[in-house]
């Protein structure tokens, strides 16, 4: 795949496919900014699941792994689908994910 072009989204919009698989899609309702602000929230906890099991830190490593769920929540890959969210559902599923993560800060 070329890592410049959008990976291939199913008909209906809900999930991206990669390698053959589906993912669930970012949710499209999410202002650019606060979608921006979770993807960074959600790649530093990856850093950080990858730091803590390099280092044996198993509690470390169940705190990134949580902060990793949540931004992904947040981000609507995880969780109610947002294609069955009203969208006052929507918007507090990421403002609320949003105002957990930035309060959790960068670990």
């Amino acid at each position: 795949m070329d890592e410049h072009r959008p990976p291939r989204t199913t008909p209906d919009g809900h999930h991206v496919v990669i390698g053959g698989r589906r993912w669930r899609a970012t949710d499209p309702s999410l202002p650019e900014e606060a979608a921006a602000r979770l993807r960074r929230h959600l790649m530093a906890a990856r850093r950080a699941v990858r730091s803590a099991t390099s280092e044996g830190d198993q509690r470390a490593e169940r705190s990134a792994r949580a902060r990793v769920h949540r931004a992904k929540v947040a981000l609507g890959e995880r969780g109610a689908p947002w294609w069955e969210q009203s969208g006052a559902e929507r918007r507090s599923r990421w403002q609320d994910g949003l105002a957990r993560l930035d309060a959790d800060g960068p670990r």
